[in-house]
């Protein structure tokens, strides 16, 4: 894969696998492979950086399962919320390419560049088999091992930042963050519970979206809330990224302006893929009246053509790019 992540989003081939497993795990696979590779070398520190800063996100259960079914009450918006959360952080990628951009693994020898893709990726894949050298047990059995270690590294920040929100609620202080926020999104036409669901997504993921699904407002307006809330992650998933990277030297300072972008970009593309379509009334009781959902082939064709637009642009940049290198040398 690396003549496609190389010129989209600055990193080598091997990314290609972090983002597979971080779009269909969800938080916070994304860094913890990112960060297994910055520690055996396969990627440099600004590479491991990019690739942290659209990898981790969401995973398609949670988005399609907890938020759209259980929070909102309606399976149909599953579709606009995963498309604007992957769109936006594909966008996120390609906008932090740039990021460090001359901090990369060299390339290929000539002669390995000479072979053809699939053979230098079977070669690269017999050399890193011999390189790990463990045997199949022993390797199943620290994967086994470390995959109950980051359930508990999950499971615990989640009921830290529970118990956070909680004391800061009951203390009044979300309350008072809240009311000092409506001073100035409440000109803007921001609903004062709207802003409440922003407050407790900016420390949980799951209380947020469960805050904005509830907001007395619009469907989109809600649905807006959930994809930013969802893309930022929260301070949860934000301690877990920093747990996992421990001692491989990457900053959190480009992964946290990460997800300021991607949740601005999830909630524009939210409203540029939003389509009224015919009134389908919500699967759970008490949660309003029938709903305004998205055409699915308008999201499809929406999706298809903010992505084209995405790759046309970086093409383009890739160009310059390569041009000014030219003149340079």
């Amino acid at each position: 894969m690396e003549p496609f992540m190389r010129p989209l989003f600055n990193v080598p081939g091997v990314g290609a696998f972090v983002v597979a497993m971080g779009l269909a795990s969800g938080y916070p696979i994304g860094s913890v492979l990112s960060a297994k590779l910055r520690r055996e070398g396969q990627l440099t520190r600004g590479e491991a950086e990019r690739l942290m800063s659209f990898t981790n996100t969401a995973d398609p259960l949670f988005m399609a399962g907890a938020v759209a079914v259980g929070m909102f009450g309606n399976a149909a918006l599953g579709g606009i919320i995963m498309a604007a959360h992957y769109l936006g952080a594909l966008a996120t990628g390609i906008l932090l390419r740039f990021h460090r951009k001359d901090d990369r693994t060299p390339p290929p020898p000539p002669a390995a560049r000479r072979q053809g893709v699939l053979a230098r990726a079977f070669s690269e894949m017999l050399a890193a088999r011999q390189r790990d050298g463990r045997a199949f047990g022993q390797a199943l059995g620290d994967a086994v091992r470390d995959s109950v270690q980051t359930l508990l590294l999950v499971g615990g920040f989640i009921i830290l930042f529970s118990v956070i929100i909680q004391i800061l609620t009951r203390t009044g202080a979300v309350a008072w963050i809240t009311s000092a926020l409506s001073l100035v999104l409440g000109p803007l036409g921001i609903h004062h519970q709207a802003i409440g669901s922003l407050v407790s997504g900016f420390f949980e993921i799951t209380i947020g979206s469960q805050a904005a699904a509830q907001a007395p407002v619009a469907l989109m307006e809600r649905v807006m809330l959930a994809s930013a809330i969802i893309a930022w992650s929260g301070l949860s998933v934000l301690g877990q990224v920093a747990a996992v990277t421990q001692g491989t030297g990457v900053s959190m300072v480009p992964y946290v302006v990460s997800r300021v972008i991607h949740a601005v970009f999830a909630a524009v593309i939210t409203v540029l893929l939003w389509s009224p379509g015919a009134a389908v009334p919500t699967l759970a009781a008490g949660r309003g009246p029938a709903a305004q959902l998205p055409d699915f082939w308008r999201i499809l064709a929406g999706s298809t053509a903010l992505l084209a637009a995405a790759l046309l642009a970086c093409a383009a940049l890739t160009t310059f790019a390569a041009w000014r290198e030219r003149t340079a040398a």
